[in-house]
């Protein structure tokens, strides 16, 4: 297996502003590399494109088509302004566009104001539970450990759309920061997998994550994981997303829209 730091490094710019990474098999989600890793190359290749830029509060990414092989990255600046800065980042194979990902950067500023998101539930602690995806999983899952401490298995025929999961990256030295978030922050399943009474296609289309407070992430703590789906209609499902650090603070929110072929 290729070990996310190893990854990560291996991106390389060829001076036109392009950037190229060769994301090996194991790291990928069906025909196509794994989703997670999509949008964390895009965030990397943004901030190795413009230095100094204040930390993301925002990402809108489209899975638009498959991934497969070599990748190549076109980063672009679309406003930098005084304190927040949009940066887009397409990610192409095969001269197709298969990822787009929107990142707003915002530098910290005072305000009046502080609420967070709520807490973590109650669930046992990550040595208490069983591994979540057993012997069967897709190849990228293999670079995180991951133990279901609620909700339930996929394709059991279960009659809510929710997952929690304890995860952490597998790799020892995969670095701080916020592109080894985004590499794992992907890595359940679409909610809705585990109302399947047998296995079919699931595909995310769309994935919006605002931060909550990304300084409470370290790559090698375990990070408490939940999907939840809202609505399921005409072959769709709508879904929340939560992250919370081992101590039950969170770190992020968000959501995304899932083809369903069942």
């Amino acid at each position: 297996m290729t070990p996310f730091h190893h990854l990560l490094a291996s991106l390389t710019s060829d001076g036109t502003g392009q950037w190229r990474v060769n994301a090996s098999d194991d790291w990928r989600q069906g025909r196509t590399i794994y989703g997670g890793l999509s949008a964390a190359m895009c965030h990397a290749a943004c901030e190795a494109m413009l230095a100094d830029l204040p930390p993301l509060r925002s990402a809108q990414i489209a899975f638009i088509g498959p991934a497969a092989g070599e990748a190549v990255l076109l980063p672009s600046v679309l406003r930098q302004g005084k304190s927040v800065s949009y940066l887009n980042c397409d990610l192409m194979a095969d001269g197709a566009l298969a990822t787009r990902a929107l990142f707003a950067f915002g530098g910290a500023r005072d305000s009046a104001f502080h609420l967070d998101a709520g807490a973590a539930p109650a669930v046992p602690r990550p040595e208490m539970c069983a591994d979540f995806f057993g012997e069967r999983h897709p190849a990228f899952a293999a670079h995180f450990e991951m133990r279901i401490a609620g909700g339930d298995r996929p394709v059991t025929g279960a009659q809510s759309g929710e997952l929690l999961v304890w995860v952490r990256h597998r790799d020892a030295h995969a670095p701080a920061g916020l592109t080894s978030l985004l590499a794992m922050a992907d890595a359940l399943p679409p909610a809705s997998i585990t109302r399947f009474a047998a296995p079919a296609a699931i595909s995310s289309m769309t994935w919006q994550v605002d931060m909550v407070d990304a300084a409470r992430y370290q790559p090698q703590q375990w990070v408490l994981m939940q999907a939840k789906d809202e609505a399921v209609q005409h072959g769709y499902s709508g879904q929340t997303m939560r992250m919370w650090d081992s101590m039950g603070a969170p770190i992020l929110v968000g959501r995304q829209c899932v083809a369903i072929f069942a």
